[in-house]
């Protein structure tokens, strides 16, 4: 399943704890049977990256359930628990209808969690959702709002739908200066259409300057 699959490339990572470590550590050359009892161990006691990465396993099939739904169960903890990569991957979930049942409404609630804590494609993500209204009221200024948290964190598409919100006034006041810096910005990253609009702005501002 595609989504379980994007799910299983995200976070893997060490804890501070020592058992943590020794998971980590097994996992990282190979030995999933021990990483995963370490892991279901520190998920059991309440670590939240233990509980994190114990599902992750079990999506990714590197360890066997012990009961139907246990992987979305220590997802869910470890969501609950405040891990913002957890949050957005429950997002994701929802989004999609996988192993849970779809829901927009759900999927934008989980993105908005994790948007807050600074995880900059569930900003990308809440603001399409209030921007296309999918999931949520459309709302421009809130869809604004998260594509500027996700500009500032350098997401260069965000950074292009910023510019054509401000360069519109969609959501926000309208302000070439502002179209400019974003394009320009996503430009800087590689963007081939934000070169050219920022080029285009810019000459437009000169020529009106004049």
């Amino acid at each position: 399943m595609r989504v379980v699959v994007a799910l299983a490339a995200l976070l893997f990572a060490p804890g501070t704890g020592i058992a943590d470590e020794s998971a980590w550590h097994a996992y990282e050359r190979g030995d999933h049977a021990a990483a995963a009892k370490l892991y279901a161990q520190g998920a059991k006691q309440g670590d939240r990256l233990a509980q994190f990465n114990y599902a992750m396993m079990l999506f990714r099939g590197e360890a066997t359930e012990s009961e139907r739904g246990e992987a979305l169960h220590w997802l869910r903890r470890a969501a609950d628990a405040g891990m913002m990569q957890a949050q957005y991957n429950m997002g994701l979930l929802y989004e999609s209808g996988a192993v849970v049942p779809k829901s927009l409404t759900e999927a934008t609630a989980w993105f908005e969690r994790a948007a807050g804590q600074g995880h900059t494609e569930a900003q990308v993500s809440v603001a399409t959702q209030y921007f296309l209204g999918r999931g949520a009221p459309k709302d421009y200024a809130r869809a604004a709002h998260w594509y500027r948290e996700a500009a500032n964190g350098g997401d260069v598409g965000a950074q292009y739908i910023l510019a054509s919100m401000y360069e519109k006034g969609d959501g926000v006041d309208r302000d070439l200066r502002l179209a400019l810096y974003w394009y320009a910005k996503a430009a800087q990253q590689g963007d081939a259409v934000a070169l050219v609009k920022a080029r285009a702005l810019a000459r437009q501002q000169e020529a009106e300057s004049r």
